[in-house]
């Protein structure tokens, strides 16, 4: 092998390394093993859906990803942009860039809109500003003064993954954000995700809807009592009635 060639194939490593990694995850709730050596890549700007029933351990895997105190991680690595996020805490993980969304959206009571957004832009980093948010969430720009509790549950859930967009934000970790929404909510929740890809921000999405999850996303990772049964395109998923049937129920 030549010298010249080493340099050529050093660039084709980089360009190769996933932008998020998670390597043999295991997680508990007190002495419960909920997370049972999870691996995981996503490249930048993908969208991955993390499936399976309820009690797979989806949500309990964002948690941990997220770096929250429970479930407790006892054993992995997660990398992020060549950062070790398993070594964080989860204030010092949503700083390099992880902000999860999750379910019940935890929009702060008695603050406008537009104070949940300058509340969440506090924190060190480039995240989008005010009018960049209003230019994408246009609801929430005609709302801006209204308390974000009284908003809809949809307004609600664009005022949650707007919060994140205001952060320094890397990775988008979603905790079921369809449930309860009408249909043509869910088409602008989905637009937003499609607009943002081409920023590189990556995207995990957890939803009970399975197949629109998997209509929105590149590639899928099924989970099944805290283990991964199966890693491939979303379009594999969706094509193999036999594996949704048996872990998606669909």
């Amino acid at each position: 092998m030549t010298a010249e060639a080493i340099p050529v194939r050093a660039a084709e490593v980089e360009t190769s390394r996933p932008f998020f990694s998670v390597r043999d995850m295991h997680a508990y709730y007190g002495e419960s093993y909920i997370v049972q050596g999870v691996s995981l890549d996503v490249r930048k700007g993908e969208i991955l859906a993390l499936l399976g029933r309820n009690g797979a351990g989806k949500t309990s895997t964002l948690r941990t990803i997220a770096r929250t105190d429970n479930p407790e991680m006892r054993q992995g690595e997660i990398w992020l942009d060549g950062q070790a996020i398993h070594k964080m805490k989860s204030f010092e993980a949503a700083r390099a860039g992880i902000q999860l969304v999750p379910e019940d959206r935890r929009i702060i009571q008695g603050l406008t809109v537009e104070e949940n957004l300058t509340l969440a832009k506090v924190a060190p980093g480039n995240g989008w500003g005010l009018e960049q948010i209003y230019q994408s969430f246009p609801r929430l720009a005609e709302r801006r003064k209204q308390d974000g509790v009284t908003l809809s549950g949809g307004e609600q859930q664009m005022l949650a993954i707007a919060r994140a967009l205001a952060r320094d934000l890397k990775l988008l970790l979603l905790d079921e954000p369809y449930e309860g929404l009408a249909p043509v909510i869910v088409q602008e929740i989905e637009r937003i995700l499609h607009s943002i890809k081409p920023l590189g921000i990556t995207t995990i999405i957890v939803e009970q809807n399975a197949v629109a999850a998997l209509k929105l996303a590149d590639r899928a990772v099924i989970l099944d009592t805290g283990e991964v049964v199966f890693t491939g395109t979303a379009k594999e998923v969706l094509d193999n009635t036999e594996l949704r049937h048996e872990y998606l129920a669909i």
